[in-house]
């Protein structure tokens, strides 16, 4: 394996070609793979979105992904979480059985950062929440490696119906979307990253994260 291959983690919910070739043409040498060992090896790893909370959690805990992923963020590989991948990061989740109501319930996440995910309210706006929305930096997150050469305000594409809560660590909050509430977009914690957008569908400043993710993989 190449050492500076990036994996992107095949947890049998959806295409994720798309998020590798889009990483393929930044320059990154990657491969979509559904192998804990192989996610093990890897010198990035990218954790997409697709899919339900609890689905997620599931295969990936019986297929002992999870303790792959967790342990290659404990050695210190950069790790990129994108959209469902960013929630999953967390404590829990209220998403339970591609059910987009919530039935009382939390799903326990990876844990590696603390707080919840929860569902989108709708009103005057729609739920999901489908299309282009502005990224709001913090301090924190002008200074983050993912975010080089993106401008405040930068327009992003979402599809999700469940965001990160007001729970979290906003010391590790990077950007912020409003969309029926405000929530994080965005965070960073050292090899951390995580965004509830998806960079592989957001034209140039998606490809300038994915740019980003790879030169940090490359240290």
């Amino acid at each position: 394996m190449s050492r500076h291959e990036i994996v992107v983690v095949d947890y049998h919910k959806g295409n994720l070609l798309s998020v590798a070739r889009s990483v393929s043409a930044v320059g990154g040498d990657v491969v979509v793979s559904d192998d804990p060992q192989v996610i093990r090896e890897a010198a990035g790893v990218i954790l997409p979105g697709v899919g339900s909370f609890e689905d997620a959690m599931s295969y990936m805990r019986t297929s002992c992904q999870a303790d792959a992923c967790v342990g290659a963020i404990r050695r210190g590989v950069p790790f990129l979480g994108i959209c469902l991948g960013l929630q999953l990061l967390y404590d829990r989740g209220s998403e339970r059985n591609g059910d987009i109501s919530w039935g009382g319930e939390w799903v326990p996440g990876l844990g590696v950062l603390n707080g919840s995910v929860t569902k989108l309210d709708a009103g005057r706006l729609k739920v999901p929440h489908v299309g282009w929305d502005q990224l709001h930096l913090t301090d924190h997150g002008r200074r983050c490696p993912l975010l080089v050469d993106v401008g405040e305000g930068a327009n992003v594409y979402f599809t999700h119906s469940y965001a990160l809560s007001t729970d979290v660590d906003s010391d590790l909050v990077a950007a912020h979307t409003h969309y029926t509430r405000t929530f994080a977009s965005a965070v960073w914690e050292d090899n951390i990253f995580g965004v509830q957008f998806h960079p592989e569908k957001s034209s140039t400043t998606g490809l300038t994260i994915l740019r980003n993710f790879v030169r940090v993989v490359r240290g």
